[in-house]
C-alpha cells in the first residue's frame, strides 16, 4: 500500500515508546488466522459464497507464507549482469540442495510477467535461507548486492504500479506517497532508461572530434530497445532530462527514502515533505521574454504539470495478510471507511498536477470498494466526468499477470458487521426510531455505488487476488486526463442525512444550526492536532503503514518490515474522526500553492535562524540549495584540474548551506532539477515572507560529485570525485586525470588492499597501474575499467564473471593509492566479479597499530631510538588514514 499523508509513531506499540513483550513473543504460528467479519465481508463482496473451490483457495492462499522475492536495480545492463550471476552461480547451488527438514528446497525463480527477468522470487522461507547452512553463499550474496544497491527486497505485487505508468525519457514524474521508496526507485530507474546507451553514442562521437573526425553520432542498427536511442532523449548529449520528484508527508521516512534513492546516484531526483493531499504546485522559470517585441509582454508564472504520477496511497492493507498476520484478529471495516476521504483527496491532488494526455496510477494493497472502485469514481465525478479522467484498459499491460476485473457493484460493511447497499438506506436508517437519530458512523455518501459510477467502467481496475498467483492482494487503476478541470471540493467528513437533519430542526427550531459547510479550498483544510504522536496529515489521520510493511489498524499496534530489508519498528494509529461535511465548490489550483506556503516557509528551506533541535513543534530545518556560477573559482579549479570538457555543463553545481560556498560537499543536479529548486526556493531571509515563491519542502535533491578533501599539496585540487557522481563526469575528464585498467588481477589487487604502497619497488602488483605511478602527479584520478580480449582470455581462470567497463576514483597520496570506495563496495566488488570473500587489508590500521606498540615501548624505555622515529616513519600512513576516515564519514548512509 502507498504512504500518503500521515504521520506514525516510530517509537513503539505503547505511549512510552518501547515493546509489548507479550504480543512479540507471540509466534506467528500461535495465531489462529481466522476473522469472521473479515471472511463474512469478502466471502459475500467477491462472491466466493457461490465456488467452495474458489472460496477455499483464496483463502487458504491468504494463510500461507508469502514468497521471498526482490528485484534487480539500476541501469538494465548493470542489472542483468548480476542477475546472469544469480543463474550462473548461486541456482545450480541451492538445486543442489534437495529438502530442508523434510520440506523440498526449490530455487529461485524469475517472475513470469516482468520484463527483463529482472524479478525473482522462491517459496523457501527467508528463515531458512538465513540460518541453513547450504544457503550461505546465497544469503551473503543477497546481503551483499542489496546493501550497494543493485538487489531491492520488494514484494511482488508492490513492482506493478510502476510498471503500469509507461514512463518514457523526459518525463516529469511524481510519487505522491513515495516511502520506504521501492517503488520511487523504480520509477527512478525508468527516467533514466536508455541513458547509458544514449550517452556512449555522445562519448564516442566527441572521441572522434577530439581525433579530427567530423562524424555524425551513429546510432546502433540492431537497437532494440527506443529508449536507447538518442531521438529518444536528445537535448542533453543523451543524459536524461526528466525528473522524479519522489514525496512523503513524514519527515523522518522522507530521509529513508533518501537513503533508498541515493544508491542509484541520480542527478534528476527531488524528496520533498509534504501532506500529499495538498502538495504545492512547483513554479518553473517565466519564458524568456522577446526583447524585439514591439510591446513588452507580461510575464506569467509557469507551473511544473506532470507526465506520469503514482498515488500509491494508505489504505486499510487487508491484501497483506500473508505477511502482516496480527490483522487476522484485529481487521475490521472501520479501518478501510476511515481513509476512503483521504484517498479520494490524494486522488484528485493528483489529478489536478497532471498534464493533459498524462496518466495517474492509483493502487493500494486493500481490497476493499470503499478504499478502491469508489474511491475512482468519487474522483472522476469530482473532476469533471469521464469526459475530463477516463478510465484506460490495462489488461493487455503485463499479459502474464493473472488478475480480476474491478467491480461495478459492491456493498459496504459498517464497524457493527451490518451490510449497506446505497446510501438511500443510510438515510432510511437514521431516520427510523432503531437509530435514534444517530448515522452509522463514517459512511458518506461518496462510498457507494450510484448512477456516476455505473456509467463508468470500472471492470477497467485491475485486482490481485492472492490465490491467483501466490502473490499478497492489490488493486491498481491507470487513469488518463483528458481535458483541464475545475475540481469540486472533496467533503471532509461524513454527511448528516436529510432526514436528521429535518429532525434536528424540528426538535430545536430557536436554536441557531451550526454551519454544515466549510466554504475553504481543499488545499485550506484544516489538520487534526494529535498531542499522543505529533503532527497529521491535512485530512486528520494518521499515516498508516506501508505496501510492504505491516498494515495498522486505529487500536493496536502492528509489526512493521520495511520493503527494502530486515529491520523491524513498530507504529500507532488513532483514526479520527472525520470532520463535518464540505460545500461543493470549485478548487483553484493556485490556491493549493498559496495556502501551502505560509507554514513551508517556516520549516522548509528559508535561510532564517536554524531551529533548535531540529525545529520545534514539529519544524524541521532543511539547508537551502544554492547553484554555484559558472565563474567560481571552485568551479574553475576544478575544471582546470580535471581538465574537464567545456561540453559539461557548468551551471549545475549546488552546495547546501545559507552562505552558498562550497564547504564539505558540492552537488549536481539536472537542468530541470535546477529548474525547480531555484524557482521554489525563498531568497528571502524573512521565514514568513510569501511573496518570494512557495518555498517547498525539499529534503534532498541531484547526487553528490564533489567531496573536500586535505591536499598534500598547493597544486592539488582539494575536490575529490565522489562514487556515485563519478558516472556523470568520468566520460568529461581529461586524459591527464585518467588511468586505464584492462586486467581483473590489477583490480582485485585494489580492491582487497587499501592503501597498497609504491615506494621502495612496491606496487608492482598494482600492474598497469603501478606502471603509470612513476608519471602520475598526487590527487584524486579517474580509474577507467576497459577489459581488452587478449586479457580476457589470458585470465579466463581468474573469477567466473568478465569485467564489465565502469569508472571508480582514485587517491595517490605521497606514498599509497587508494580506491575511494565505501568497504561495501569493496566487498561487494570482490565477491560478484571474483567470488572472493577475502577480508580487505587496511594498511593504515596496521601502521596504526604499529605506532601504537612502538609509543608504549618507548613510554617503557625499552627502545628510545625507535619512540624518536615512529612519528616520522608513520607520518605518510597517519595521512592516508585520515583520508579514508574523512571518506568513510561523508559517505555513511545515512540511518
Amino acid at each position: 500500500m502507498g504512504r500518503g499523508g500521515f504521520k506514525r509513531n516510530r517509537g513503539g506499540g505503547n505511549r512510552n515508546g518501547g515493546r509489548s513483550n507479550e504480543r512479540y513473543n507471540k509466534a506467528y504460528p500461535d495465531l489462529v488466522k481466522e476473522n469472521e467479519k473479515l471472511q463474512k465481508y469478502y466471502n459475500h463482496l467477491l462472491r466466493l459464497e457461490d465456488d467452495e473451490t474458489e472460496r477455499e483457495a483464496f483463502w487458504a492462499a491468504f494463510r500461507r507464507e508469502l514468497p521471498h522475492s526482490f528485484r534487480f536495480c539500476g541501469s538494465k545492463g548493470h542489472a542483468q549482469s548480476v542477475q546472469k550471476l544469480l543463474q550462473t552461480r548461486y541456482i545450480p547451488e541451492i538445486a543442489q540442495i534437495g529438502e530442508y527438514d523434510g520440506h523440498p528446497v526449490s530455487p529461485p525463480q524469475a517472475v513470469p510477467w516482468y520484463p527483463d527477468n529482472l524479478a525473482w522470487w522462491m517459496t523457501t522461507s527467508k528463515t531458512v535461507i538465513r540460518k541453513f547452512p547450504p544457503f550461505a553463499a546465497f544469503q551473503k550474496f543477497l546481503v551483499s548486492e542489496t546493501t550497494v544497491g543493485n538487489i531491492s527486497r520488494q514484494e511482488v505485487v508492490s513492482m506493478i504500479p510502476p510498471l503500469l505508468m509507461d514512463v518514457r525519457p523526459g518525463m516529469a514524474v511524481l510519487d505522491l506517497c513515495a516511502a520506504p521508496g521501492s517503488k520511487a526507485a523504480q520509477l527512478l530507474e525508468m527516467v533514466h532508461q536508455g541513458e547509458e546507451a544514449r550517452v556512449r553514442k555522445v562519448m564516442r562521437s566527441i572521441e572522434k572530434s577530439l581525433a579530427g573526425e567530423d562524424v555524425p553520432i551513429e546510432e546502433e542498427e540492431d537497437e532494440e530497445d527506443p529508449a536507447a536511442k538518442l531521438s529518444a532523449d536528445p537535448s542533453d548529449d543523451g543524459r536524461a532530462t526528466g525528473v522524479l520528484v519522489a514525496n512523503d508527508a513524514d519527515y523522518k521516512r522522507s530521509h529513508l527514502l533518501i537513503h533508498q534513492l541515493k544508491r542509484l546516484s541520480s542527478p534528476n531526483i527531488i524528496v520533498t515533505n509534504h501532506d500529499a493531499t495538498i502538495y504545492p504546485s512547483l513554479r518553473l522559470p517565466p519564458l524568456p521574454v522577446d526583447p524585439n517585441a514591439k510591446q513588452p509582454a507580461q510575464v506569467q508564472q509557469r507551473y511544473l504539470k506532470f507526465d506520469r504520477i503514482l498515488a500509491d496511497v494508505p489504505c486499510s492493507g487487508d491484501g497483506t495478510l500473508r505477511k502482516n498476520v496480527n490483522m487476522w484478529k484485529e481487521w475490521n471495516p472501520g479501518n478501510a471507511l476511515g481513509l476512503h476521504l483521504v484517498q479520494v483527496r490524494i486522488l484528485v491532488r493528483a489529478l489536478q498536477m497532471l498534464k493533459t494526455g498524462g496518466r495517474v496510477v492509483y493502487s493500494t494493497c486493500s481490497l476493499n470498494p470503499v478504499e478502491n472502485e469508489s474511491v475512482v469514481a468519487s474522483a472522476i465525478a469530482l473532476c469533471g466526468g469521464p469526459d475530463k479522467v477516463e478510465i484506460l484498459e490495462s489488461h493487455e499491460m503485463l499479459p502474464q499477470l493473472k488478475r480480476k476485473p474491478g467491480l461495478n457493484e459492491w456493498k459496504i460493511m459498517d464497524k457493527s458487521g451490518r451490510f449497506w447497499s446505497n446510501w438511500d438506506e443510510v438515510e432510511a436508517y437514521t431516520a427510523s426510531e432503531e437509530s435514534g437519530g444517530v448515522a452509522p458512523s463514517r459512511l458518506v455518501p461518496t462510498m457507494f455505488a450510484n448512477e456516476a459510477s455505473d456509467k463508468l467502467p470500472l471492470e477497467r481496475c485491475l485486482r490481485v487476488y492472492p490465490h491467483l498467483q501466490d502473490t499478497g492482494g492489490f488493486f491498481i487503476v491507470v487513469l488518463q486526463k483528458k481535458g483541464e478541470f475545475k475540481a469540486k471540493t472533496v467533503p471532509t467528513g461524513p454527511v448528516v442525512p436529510k432526514k436528521t437533519q429535518q429532525n434536528q430542526k424540528a426538535a430545536a427550531p430557536q436554536e441557531a444550526a451550526p454551519s454544515a459547510a466549510i466554504t475553504e479550498d481543499i488545499a485550506a483544510a484544516p489538520a487534526t492536532a494529535s498531542a499522543e504522536n505529533g503532527s497529521t496529515n491535512g485530512a486528520g489521520a494518521k499515516r498508516p503503514a506501508e505496501d510492504d510493511e505491516v498494515s495498522v489498524d486505529s487500536q493496536a499496534a502492528k509489526r512493521l518490515k520495511p520493503e527494502g530489508g530486515e529491520a523491524e519498528a513498530e507504529a500507532e494509529v488513532k483514526q479520527e474522526e472525520p470532520a463535518v461535511a464540505v460545500a461543493e465548490e470549485e478548487i483553484n489550483e493556485e490556491a493549493v500553492e498559496e495556502t501551502s506556503a505560509a507554514p513551508a516557509a517556516s520549516n522548509g528551506n528559508a535561510e532564517g535562524p536554524r531551529p533548535k533541535n531540529g525545529g520545534g513543534g514539529g519544524a524541521h530545518y532543511e539547508e537551502p540549495f544554492k547553484y554555484l556560477a559558472p565563474d567560481h573559482p571552485v568551479v574553475k579549479d576544478i575544471q582546470a584540474f580535471y581538465h574537464l570538457s567545456p561540453r559539461f555543463p557548468s551551471d549545475r553545481f549546488m552546495v547546501r548551506n545559507a552562505t552558498g560556498e562550497p564547504a564539505k560537499a558540492i552537488y549536481y543536479t539536472s537542468g530541470l532539477v535546477r529548474d525547480i529548486l531555484v524557482s521554489n526556493t525563498s531568497s528571502d531571509t524573512n521565514a514568513n515572507a510569501r511573496s518570494s515563491g512557495p518555498n517547498v519542502k525539499f529534503v534532498h535533491g541531484g547526487v553528490r560529485m564533489f567531496v573536500k578533501q586535505e591536499a598534500p599539496s598547493a597544486e592539488v585540487c582539494r575536490w575529490r570525485i565522489q562514487a556515485e557522481g563519478l558516472p556523470l563526469l568520468s566520460g568529461y575528464v581529461g586524459e591527464e586525470r585518467v588511468v586505464h585498467l584492462y586486467k581483473k588481477a590489477t583490480l582485485k589487487a585494489l580492491l582487497v588492499e587499501m592503501f597498497p604502497k609504491f615506494v621502495d619497488g612496491e606496487g608492482a602488483q598494482l600492474g598497469e597501474v603501478g606502471e603509470r605511478l612513476p608519471s602520475m602527479g598526487m590527487g584524486c584520478f579517474v580509474v577507467k575499467v576497459a577489459p581488452r580480449k587478449e586479457d580476457e582470455t589470458a585470465e579466463a581462470l581468474v573469477g567466473d564473471v568478465p569485467l564489465e567497463p565502469m569508472a571508480l576514483p582514485l587517491w595517490k597520496s605521497f606514498h599509497s593509492l587508494n580506491l575511494m570506495l565505501p568497504k561495501e563496495d569493496r566487498a561487494a566488488m570482490l565477491l560478484r566479479i571474483f567470488n572472493d570473500k577475502t577480508p580487505l587489508v587496511n594498511n593504515s590500521l596496521k601502521d596504526k597499530s604499529k605506532k601504537t606498540e612502538e609509543a608504549a615501548a618507548a613510554q617503557n624505555g625499552e627502545d628510545a631510538t625507535m619512540a624518536d622515529a615512529a612519528p616520522a616513519t608513520t607520518e605518510a600512513a597517519d595521512g592516508d588514514a585520515a583520508e579514508i576516515n574523512d571518506y568513510d564519514a561523508e559517505d555513511a548512509p545515512s540511518s
